[in-house]
């Protein structure tokens, strides 16, 4: 395809992957004065997060499945009309029950946007190339990512008059309706995809209900477990025990479910693979990091420096600079050079850096510096996060692209789903220890307060008592400034914990095997495997459709051209030395099309 055509089959995918931006982010800086108003705990907020993302994590396998085995264009379809739809409904919330069971469905189609999105890339843009193409998906994100809860603080401080009970935020579920229409018209006459091989459709019913009951149970523990008083029961306690067995042995049968089953949902042979293995460690623990971490920094600008929600999209702007500002530079170096593994590797330990920085941070922390830490931490994002994928796709056979794409980022929504989960419950302990700790000064102000506005802090107490999540804005200036400390210094807490999980994505990645990165898209190496000849017989010289490569100086056509950059332009047509007139080193770098590694030299 010309660099036209790909342009114009990625309008459509790119509109709808804003328009699932936009819905998600829209709501972030809004999330504690939405919780607020409907009656909702630090608990519910919380869940209110870890509802979207589970149910994410749970659906993104099957996605990806159903990509490798029918119409990927209906399937990203049905997915943004699931987003959309619950979205809207979303903002006709009364209760916290009602807003996460429409941030389940919101996770559903959201877990088919995130898989299927990467999959059809890899079906229309070889790994090679997709790097000049990263800085519009990283524009996509940083536009979503930014302009969302700018928009959202916006429509929640000013739209008020709007609604019938003055609750403006309502009207961030609604803003993304028009946009998706847009999107499913666009995907409907701009992208084209080639036919997928024709397999039976069998779906893996039994192990998506183990997969889903399994990694449920064990989310649901980590949320409610802790030794706060808020928590559901303590960690150490006979629920502990049941449920933590409990999805022990439903995971277990997926397991045994999915080495049966012709068609599973997650092939267990890819672990066979060292750098699918090796990248879904590292997006286990990104995912840990970075979700536990990105989501509780609006909180942290509401809750600790009294940002209105418009303020805090504004201040969390640097993290996702660093995100388009880094994705963008790195994707055209990447294309231009070949040369991955030096940038993953420097983008988590940026990440590590930023989030051990972030641990020393407290209310009152200059702001100019909590910026700084926050673009360090969007610039090691931006070189990880679709790098781990990329090099998955181009690791594996085509005919598991699917699997493998949606597994990596299922794996990486499952170590985010239990990051904000237990990151939660280390905030939900963490809060009351420190509040505690300045016991004395909140008796003291609550004097003052009773003396000067009886009816203020009644209402205080009463608020205080129910579990309800306070907001700056609606305590006493005498109180404030306490609550203000308590959650500067926890969330920072929180932060800290999360520095040593995207080590371990450090560590993961300097291990990935350094592959040369392929000139073909997922149907040109499929076309390319079906053309290779069994074991034994001749190989006829013809090249490879719509890559370039051609049949180099030997009867036994064994080598393939190589690019100015030094690496060829497609897989080597059979295994064995050069062929005469290539060189060693080169055809080593050659890609498989088998899923074998071969390393290369590239850094």
């Amino acid at each position: 395809m010309t660099h036209r055509q790909v342009l114009t089959a990625l309008s459509g995918l790119l509109l709808g992957m804003f328009v699932s931006m936009i819905a998600n982010t829209v709501v972030s800086t809004s999330m504690p004065t939405i919780v607020h108003d409907i009656n909702g705990s630090q608990a519910d907020y919380t869940w209110v997060i870890t509802a979207a993302l589970l149910a994410t994590t749970v659906s993104t396998p099957i996605w990806g499945k159903l990509a490798d085995l029918v119409n990927r264009k209906m399937l990203l379809q049905i997915s943004l009309i699931i987003f959309v739809a619950s979205s809207a409904v979303a903002g006709f919330s009364s209760s916290p029950e009602m807003l996460i069971t429409m941030r389940v469905f919101q996770g559903l189609g959201g877990g088919g946007m995130a898989a299927l999105s990467q999959i059809v890339m890899a079906d229309i843009i070889s790994p090679r190339e997709r790097g000049r193409y990263m800085g519009l998906f990283g524009a996509v994100m940083a536009v979503g990512t930014v302009g969302g809860p700018l928009l959202g603080g916006w429509i929640t401080d000013n739209m008020g008059g709007l609604t019938p009970d003055g609750m403006g935020w309502r009207w961030n579920f609604f803003v993304s309706v028009p946009f998706a229409v847009a999107a499913l018209y666009l995907l409907q006459k701009t992208l084209h995809l080639p036919k997928l091989e024709k397999r039976k459709v069998s779906i893996d019913y039994l192990g998506i209900v183990f997969l889903g009951a399994g990694v449920s149970l064990l989310l649901i523990w980590v949320s409610m477990a802790g030794d706060a008083a808020t928590a559901s029961f303590k960690w150490a306690s006979p629920e502990t025990v049941w449920m933590t067995s409990g999805a022990a042995i439903l995971l277990l049968a997926f397991v045994i479910t999915e080495l049966r089953v012709k068609e599973p949902l997650i092939d267990l042979g890819l672990f066979k693979n060292r750098t699918f293995t090796l990248a879904v460690v590292a997006s286990i623990s990104v995912g840990l990091a970075m979700f536990g971490a990105a989501v509780y920094l609006s909180q942290y600008m509401i809750m600790a420096r009294g940002a209105t929600p418009t303020m805090a999209g504004v201040m969390t702007i640097p993290m996702m600079a660093g995100l388009l500002i880094i994705s963008t530079v790195v994707g055209a170096l990447i294309t231009r050079t070949g040369k991955w593994k030096r940038y993953v590797i420097l983008g988590s330990a940026l990440l590590t850096a930023s989030l051990a920085l972030l641990g020393t941070i407290h209310y009152d922390t200059n702001y100019w510096l909590v910026a700084l830490y926050m673009f360090v931490m969007g610039s090691g994002l931006g070189m990880v996060m679709q790098n781990l994928v990329l090099v998955v796709q181009n690791a594996v056979s085509p005919r598991e692209l699917g699997v493998a794409s949606s597994a990596v980022t299922f794996f990486r929504s499952l170590g985010g789903t239990i990051g904000v989960s237990w990151l939660g419950a280390m905030l939900a302990n963490r809060l009351p220890s420190l509040l505690g700790e300045r016991q004395a000064d909140l008796q003291n102000a609550a004097v003052e307060l009773q003396k000067s506005d009886p009816a203020a802090a009644k209402a205080f107490n009463e608020m205080v008592a129910s579990g309800q999540l306070p907001t700056p804005a609606s305590m006493p200036e005498t109180i404030r400034p306490i609550f203000e400390w308590a959650y500067g210094d926890a969330l920072a807490h929180v932060f800290l914990l999360a520095a040593p999980l995207a080590l371990v994505t450090l560590i993961a990645v300097i291990f990935l095997p350094n592959l040369s990165l392929s000139h073909q898209t997922r149907s040109e190496r499929a076309d390319a495997e079906q053309e290779q000849p069994a074991e034994g017989e001749p190989v006829l010289a013809s090249p490879i459709a719509a890559t370039g490569a051609a049949m180099a100086g030997s009867d036994t056509g064994q080598g393939a051209l190589p690019d100015d950059a030094g690496s060829s332009h497609g897989a080597p047509l059979t295994g064995g030395d050069a062929a005469p007139g290539t060189d060693q080193e080169q055809a080593a770098q050659e890609i498989p099309t088998d899923g074998r590694e071969h390393h290369g030299r590239h850094a």
